[in-house]
Parts: structure tokens; C-alpha cells; sequence
């Protein structure tokens, strides 16, 4: 079941791109983690300008331990900044901050992917904790129905990485948009943000693809089969 031809021809290209493009990530952010902003501005900074031009006054920033774990809390309305982006005045951690905080702005401004995502949040981990699970009980008893409740389960995760990559990708223009228009980085400096934000965004599309080719996978191995 797990290493099948669907497997080899379908799964295992979307892993390795997923590899790549997490590489990618890696090497843009240490690339671009090496050129200090003209104006000496740190991520943390750079975050709080966003937000502020935003109009968003009730989100705080505070850092995180760990590299590129940077991240926006909209329950506790916090952006979680890693050691390499807190503090760094570097174009690389200027435009993660600033991503992030375009999260907190979409959020703010009742952005509709960003509340379809979030609405469906507690679905999705459901959905995925019991889909292999219910798969593998329904192939020991036999049970074609138990298998494609377990597709069906493992489809929201896929709608979930289908509805992540809009929100991604603008959280992203309105971070670039804002460097720009705020002077917070200048011409020369904007297209490195821009390397590193689309870099990033890279492993959203890789999380999809790889998504679906598991999905497409089971619906191949197991659409055309009937219940006894």
C-alpha cells in the first residue's frame, strides 16, 4: 500500500520537490541574512511599522527560540518572531516580519480566505488525525466504506493546503507593498525580500502538490473498488 507504482510516480516527485523547495528556503534566507538594511531596521521593527500602517494597535511581538519559526497567534493576537528575525537587521528577517504581520493584518481587515482557513482549522485536525487510521482499519475489515471515510478525511487536509496558499501569497504582497511604500526598505533592498517571501511561499505550493498526489494516490488505488 505504502510503496506502490501510484507511490513511485505520483508521491514521490512531490517529496522531492517539497525537498527542494525547502532548500531553497534555507539557502535565500541565509543568502539574503547577510545583507544588513540601509537603515539598520530589525525584524521586530520592521513588524510593528507593518502593523502600524495597517492600522492594527492590539497585536504585541515577541521573540521565539528556534530558526524560521516565525508565526502570527491570532487567538492570543501575538507574532512570534525567531532568534534569526527578532533582532536582525537583515533584509531576510525584515521580510519575514513583515510577512507575518501581514497575517495580522489580513486578520484585522476580515480577510476571506483567512477566516475560511481558520474556520476550518478544527476540521482539518480531525479530519487528518483520523484518515490514515480509518483507512488501515477499513482495509483489515474489509470495509470499502471505512476506506473512503478516510479519503474523505484526508481530502480536507488537502482543501486546507488548497486555501492556505491564497492567504500565504498575499500576506506576502501586503508585506512587500508595505516595505515599499513605508520607505522601511529601499529599491536596491526590496527584491531580496521579495527572493525571500517567494522562497518561502515555494513550500506552501510543495505542501499542496504533495497533498494531492497522496489524495489522487488513494482515489486511484481504491475509487474503483465496491463494497461487499
Amino acid at each position: 500500500m505504502f510503496f506502490d507504482y501510484y507511490y513511485l510516480v505520483l508521491v514521490m516527485p512531490a517529496i522531492l520537490f517539497a525537498l527542494w523547495a525547502q532548500a531553497q528556503v534555507s539557502g535565500t534566507f541565509e543568502k539574503f541574512s547577510k545583507v544588513r538594511t540601509m537603515r539598520g531596521l530589525t525584524g521586530a521593527q520592521a513588524a510593528e511599522a507593518v502593523l502600524r500602517a495597517g492600522g492594527v494597535y492590539d497585536v504585541r511581538i515577541e521573540r521565539i527560540h528556534g530558526n524560521l519559526t516565525d508565526h502570527f497567534d491570532p487567538r492570543a493576537k501575538v507574532i512570534r518572531l525567531s532568534d534569526s528575525v527578532y533582532d536582525s537587521p537583515s533584509v531576510a528577517a525584515v521580510g519575514v516580519a513583515a510577512h507575518e504581520a501581514g497575517h495580522a493584518v489580513q486578520h484585522a481587515q476580515d480577510y476571506f480566505p483567512i477566516k475560511v482557513r481558520s474556520a476550518i482549522i478544527p476540521v482539518t485536525q480531525v479530519g487528518s488525525s483520523l484518515a490514515l487510521p480509518l483507512i488501515i482499519i477499513g482495509l483489515v475489515l474489509s470495509s470499502l466504506n471505512l476506506v473512503y471515510l478516510g479519503i474523505a478525511f484526508f481530502g480536507l487536509s488537502t482543501v486546507f493546503q488548497a486555501v492556505t496558499l491564497p492567504v500565504e501569497f498575499d500576506a506576502s504582497r501586503r508585506a512587500i507593498a508595505t516595505l515599499g511604500s513605508e520607505g522601511l526598505l529601499s529599491q536596491e533592498e526590496l527584491p531580496g525580500a521579495k527572493k525571500t517571501l517567494r522562497a518561502a511561499a515555494l513550500t506552501y505550493v510543495a505542501a499542496l502538490a504533495v497533498s494531492l498526489a497522496q489524495l489522487l494516490r488513494l482515489l486511484l488505488l481504491f475509487g474503483g473498488r465496491r463494497d461487499d
